[in-house]
């Protein structure tokens, strides 16, 4: 279920940069080309955030490592 939302933040920011990008102007000066470069870099941090979870998230319970079954058993002779 984690990879669903993680999958789903990045669709989302994918869709806030698609429409924020031709507004933003990265070159400007002062205050409006300092919140860009901001707002630009905490896009990127999120992308990150999502893919290092999606990448990185562990395996599911049942997907565990099964016990060694070639042990040697111990025979009974009679």
């Amino acid at each position: 279920m984690k990879k669903n939302r993680y999958l789903l933040c990045l669709l989302i920011c994918g869709a806030m940069l698609y429409y924020a990008v031709p507004q933003l102007s990265v070159t400007a000066a002062g205050p409006k080309g300092i919140f860009s470069l901001a707002w630009l870099s905490l896009a990127l941090m999120v992308i990150a955030g999502n893919l290092t979870g999606i990448l990185y998230s562990p395996k599911k319970a049942g997907q565990k490592q099964q016990p060694n079954r070639n042990k040697r058993k111990s025979r009974m002779f009679h």
